[in-house]
């Protein structure tokens, strides 16, 4: 295969597939996915949830302007979040308190009856919180199908086991030779590629920017009692675990963030246990099994924000990248912002209070 684009897109996990579906009904555009299927890595492993203070004050701004996207379009289910501490971590949950309602997050403090309301067989230890009464579940799967659709739709092509092994520009554009699929020609090629982000950059003869892999475990547990289904997202003020509810069974994750190479990510089982022990220090329930177990990476810039715009000594590549955690709950409003900044287009409701200079490639220097 030899054909000619505006765009071509390197991954089409939830970035890719979110920014082809902004770009498509203005441009030529191709998504070249290196496994059978898209979504494979970090986005079909995700225990996503939108919460406003998921990846502090700066990506902030991302997580609101997409909330009514993803609520007018049936992704969001409620949930609430609940970030708990003991009593020699009080200072820490205010402050966090106060740091977020600061930014214009739905955030208050609750003292130890006001969490017990909220997690049943709370041990004594847990004394205060920080309720995020807007924190809802997110459709991961069915998020992304809504992209790789509409990306169809509009025109896209996605190419499956086409894996970018070289990529050069002369002045028409970039020649990429994508594995199975052939060789492509596009005038612009975008880097989505989550984990493998920095090596695309090389193989493309950018400077990578240091966009690291880093594993993260979750593990769905039987529980007795089992979890209430009302239960909210209860996290460590001092990012040890979180758990929730997942149709009768409880997710749970020590929070863990170990740096790995781009690779099909495996749970370690000292990860899970750990999580196991960390959980019931937490409440008296009994762990009865854990019915399964995985890993995904998630990926950030040395700043741990995420990077968007054009690489400033590399023409024609552009970062889309670095999206740690948060590139669910952020994807309406990156994949719009994205889209504008490739395209030259004006900056609409969506994207118009957003400072982009945060996000570009440019702040590293």
């Amino acid at each position: 295969m030899s054909e000619r684009f505006d765009i071509a897109i390197v991954g089409a996990g939830m970035a890719g597939a979110s920014l082809a579906a902004e770009l498509s009904g203005d441009a030529r555009v191709v998504l070249l996915e290196a496994e059978d299927r898209p979504g494979y890595h970090s986005t079909g492993r995700s225990a996503a949830f939108w919460e406003e203070s998921y990846g502090g004050p700066q990506v902030y701004p991302l997580t609101a302007a997409s909330e009514d996207y993803l609520r007018e379009h049936g992704f969001l289910s409620p949930r609430g979040a609940l970030n708990i501490g003991r009593e020699k971590d009080r200072a820490l949950v205010e402050a966090f308190v106060a740091r977020f309602a600061q930014a214009g997050v739905r955030i208050e403090l609750l003292d130890r009856v006001g969490i017990e309301a909220h997690v049943p067989g709370l041990r004594a230890e847990w004394t205060c919180g920080a309720w995020e009464p807007a924190c809802a579940d997110i459709d991961v799967a069915g998020l992304h199908a809504h992209y790789l659709a509409l990306a169809r739709r509009n025109g896209a092509d996605l190419l499956t086991r086409a894996n970018v092994s070289a990529a050069s520009r002369n002045g028409a554009g970039w020649r990429i030779d994508a594995g199975q699929a052939g060789e492509i020609r596009a005038g612009i090629l975008v880097n989505a590629a989550g984990a493998w982000a920095d090596r695309v950059a090389e193989i493309a003869g950018a400077a990578p920017l240091g966009i690291s892999p880093k594993r993260r475990t979750v593990a769905q547990l039987r529980t007795v009692p089992p979890p209430p289904a009302s239960l909210p997202l209860v996290l460590d003020i001092s990012e040890r675990f979180y758990f929730k509810p997942e149709s009768g069974r409880l997710w749970l994750s020590p929070h863990d963030e170990e740096p790995s190479d781009p690779c099909d990510a495996a749970p370690e089982e000292l990860a899970v246990a750990e999580a196991i022990d960390r959980f019931e220090r937490v409440v008296d329930w009994r762990v009865e099994a854990v019915e399964r177990r995985w890993a995904g990476l998630r990926s950030f810039a040395p700043d741990r924000l995420p990077v968007y715009g054009f690489d400033p000594r590399a023409a024609g590549f552009f970062w889309f990248a670095g999206q740690g955690g948060f590139g669910i709950q952020t994807a309406p409003t990156a994949a719009r912002l994205g889209a504008q900044l490739l395209l030259g287009l004006p900056r609409d409701a969506m994207t118009e209070r957003l400072d982009a200079a945060l996000y570009s490639p440019a702040r590293f220097g």
